[in-house]
């Protein structure tokens, strides 16, 4: 079921390695032909321009854009007591994660008489997308709502498409789950008219300062195109999965984590990097039986075939070049001593250590954050977090001392930039 890539011989350079492994292609180019007339239309027409493409593409056009409170309160009411215990410990794990990663303003004194203080200030207004499509995603509720919260951000907006199951609404679930953690501007909007509807603001919708959240390639297109307009987290695309893996690992593990991720998408990536070609085996055992059992079996076997791969390399150092260069969303190390191994790693979106620890975990209650960078955007860019909701602004205090004492170089500066009047500035203060 998984091509075989064998580098036991030796290893190209990084920029060939990525070359040769395999990820699906996503043109957002080419989607962004798609998007812009839908995003214009949404700036022209607002609501309207929404619900239209609600019906054109999700089948559906809502009552109205913004879903009405008793319909949040209503799911959650009717929310399975299970799914309802497993948000509440998932959100509590959440802030306990993000609520470390808030940043403190600080004071740094670069001089007698100068200091610049470092301020961190939350945005003002955010909007939140949740996708549909296949399956509900209550947990990327979770996700994107408590790092915002945890930054102080005072207005918080989510979209998610309407489906036609549910009259025009968002999935109950991720209502419920906007419920939970007191989210009540709930708009029944998807694909890009919502990234739009963010960006450009409409009648029920003011505009926001910044959009996160993973979508489709018309999600992501949109974002592109609107990047400025307002902030965004990151171009997501198909999902993806590294496992380097020795001797150790169990098969029956292994399996079951490229199985979980190939669930996902057909265009999901799936890799397994190993020095044990009993382990590369062993694996394809176990994919051919638990691959016939698993309830999205077309969908798995997609990704499988299209994009899943055997890597051989001749040992763990090997390997850990391998998934560097890659930059996997999600890296799994199931191999001995794996927290040394895994301390090794640069390239990833999160690390999943031991065979106790499976990417499973960090969708769902790690407290981690699963909106992590795709496609080898791992090598520069980092998963969803409070920073994101965040902006730093310095503080400039100098007394007159000072800026006498620092006119001569801010004289020589401006003189070889052959900006004279910067020096006139400082130089009509301190005559």
């Amino acid at each position: 079921m998984l091509r075989t890539l064998d580098l036991r011989a030796g290893l190209p350079s990084a920029p060939a390695l990525r070359g040769l492994l395999p990820r699906a292609a996503l043109d957002v180019e080419a989607a962004l032909n798609a998007v812009r007339p839908v995003c214009a239309d949404v700036r022209d027409r607002g609501d309207a321009a929404v619900l239209d493409a609600g019906e054109r593409f999700d089948g559906v056009r809502p009552a109205a854009v913004r879903v009405a409170p008793d319909a949040l309160t209503d799911a959650l009411d009717r929310l399975d007591p299970r799914v309802g215990d497993a948000l509440t410990e998932a959100i509590r794990r959440c802030r306990l994660v993000h609520r470390a990663q808030r940043r403190e303003s600080l004071t740094i004194d670069v001089a007698v008489g100068t200091r610049v203080t470092e301020r961190w200030l939350p945005v003002e207004r955010v909007g939140l997308y949740v996708p549909g499509g296949r399956v509900a995603y209550p947990s990327s509720v979770v996700m994107n709502t408590v790092p915002a919260q945890e930054a102080g951000v005072g207005s918080i907006a989510l979209a998610s498409p309407p489906q036609l199951e549910c009259g025009g609404l968002p999935h109950p679930t991720i209502l419920a789950a906007c419920a939970m953690l007191g989210v009540d501007e709930v708009y029944a909007a998807g694909g890009a008219q919502a990234i739009a509807m963010f960006a450009h603001g409409t009648a029920s919708c003011p505009a926001v300062d910044v959009v996160t959240g993973p979508g489709n390639i018309y999600v992501t297109a949109a974002k592109r195109l609107l990047r400025g307009l307002v902030g965004v987290d990151a171009e997501a695309g198909p999902t993806e999965v590294a496992i380097l893996a020795d001797d150790t690992a169990d098969p029956a593990h292994v399996a079951a984590d490229l199985i979980a991720q190939a669930e996902h998408d057909p265009m999901a990536a799936c890799m397994l990097v190993t020095a044990s070609t009993e382990l590369a085996d062993a694996v394809e055992i176990e994919l051919a039986k638990q691959v016939p059992a698993t309830r999205h079996r077309e969908r798995v076997e997609a990704a499988l075939t299209g994009q899943g791969v055997v890597v051989l390399v001749a040992d763990t150092d090997a390997g850990l070049a391998v998934v560097n260069a890659w930059a996997a969303e999600h890296l799994e190390i199931q191999t001995a001593d794996a927290a040394a191994v895994a301390a090794r790693v640069r390239n990833a979106g999160a690390v999943f250590v031991g065979p106790w620890a499976p990417v499973s975990l960090g969708d769902y209650l790690a407290g981690s954050n699963h909106v992590l960078p795709t496609g080898g955007t791992a090598r520069h860019s980092g998963g969803l977090s409070v920073s994101a909701f965040q902006r730093q602004v310095h503080v400039v205090e100098c007394d007159r001392d000072a800026l006498v004492q620092v006119a001569p170089r801010v004289a020589a500066l401006g003189g070889a930039e052959d900006l004279i009047a910067h020096v006139d500035a400082v130089e009509v203060r301190v005559r």
